[in-house]
């Protein structure tokens, strides 16, 4: 098995998806590792640091990639299994930002209130303890949280020459922000173009699911990841494979119509898998299904709905891949 290792330096960022020459050709069956900056590109790195001071809005959420899949073509499948996801810093941040979030006014939710207070929260990682420090910017609140690293971004790029910033969430992947995106985890994406032309970036140290405020706890990653290629049977909508879960994620706005991409995705996975009717797989994800929110912030939201293996007959996902990369 190859081994790739990829630090990006400042001018080989991809702020899109699409529109972007490769960085690299790789084989399918490699195993990377990279370094991902995190989604404000290491501007903030102190409480005083606000994101109207410090951001360029054309330079937030950098990918590192694309990376060129040899003998990726339109239509095939590419997995990416996560072996390993550690924070590259010893803190991360987050804030709030003018008109951007889930519960203020947005220039898509117009309203006559000004913008909620421009906060920068600094929190310390110990990777000792595997911890995040939350230190409340209004009082003397000081509390310790489990780490629980993920990749907000991960996707290939769009068809039919479409160039798609990196903030956004769709069919191609993007900027999905599902904490389902963590280690031990396989992706699976539809190829669009030759080489699928992947990236990954947006580390989050921990993060709450719909990450109401916009931003999680922010930070560069180091990411190990093993890159396949299944022949055919891309899927429409990305789809993960856990050790105990099966899980697909929808993304559109409004949420609802997020939630239905996901559920009517799953009920055309569970007929790949068992031959069962639309009709008899809508009433086993009427059934069985959890749906966490992934975001309601971007521009696009991200709705997941996940099956737990253990209620299901066995099955055989992509001819074992995931299984397959797990013991890899």
């Amino acid at each position: 098995m190859d081994t790739v290792e990829f630090t990006p330096t400042a001018d080989q960022f991809a702020w899109t998806f699409g529109g972007v020459e490769p960085i690299m050709k790789v084989r399918p069956g490699t195993t990377m590792r990279l370094w991902c900056e995190d989604a404000y590109a290491g501007r903030l790195r102190s409480p005083a640091d606000l994101p109207s001071q410090c951001i360029d809005i054309n330079q937030v959420n950098p990918q590192t990639g694309p990376f060129y899949v040899e003998g990726a073509e339109p239509g095939d499948t590419l997995a990416l299994h996560f072996v390993d996801l550690q924070p590259a810093r010893d803190w991360g941040v987050s804030t709030t930002i003018p008109f951007f979030g889930g519960l203020t006014g947005t220039d898509r939710t117009a309203l006559l209130q000004d913008a909620l207070p421009e906060i920068t929260w600094i929190y310390q990682y110990d990777s000792a303890r595997q911890t995040v420090t939350f230190e409340a910017a209004r009082s003397d609140f000081r509390v310790d949280w489990p780490a629980e690293p993920m990749l907000g971004t991960v996707g290939v790029a769009p068809p039919a020459r479409e160039v798609r910033t990196s903030l956004v969430p769709e069919r191609f992947g993007g900027n999905m922000d599902t904490t389902e995106m963590k280690a031990g985890a396989t992706c699976y994406l539809g190829v669009n173009v030759p080489g699928a032309l992947f990236s990954v970036g947006d580390g989050h140290y921990r993060q709450g699911e719909g990450e109401a405020c916009g931003t999680a706890v922010e930070g560069a990653m180091n990411v190990t990841l093993i890159v396949e290629l299944i022949k055919g049977g891309a899927p429409l909508w990305p789809r993960i494979e856990q050790d105990d879960w099966l899980i697909v994620v929808g993304s559109s706005r409004p949420l609802e119509d997020a939630w239905r991409i996901a559920q009517v995705e799953m009920i055309t996975w569970l007929g790949e898998l068992y031959g069962l009717d639309r009709m008899d797989g809508y009433q086993v994800v009427s059934q069985l299904a959890k749906a966490p929110l992934a975001n309601v912030v971007d521009a696009n939201y991200s709705s997941v709905v996940k099956l737990a293996k253990s209620l299901l007959p066995a099955a055989n996902p992509y001819d074992g891949m995931h299984r397959h990369l797990r013991t890899s």
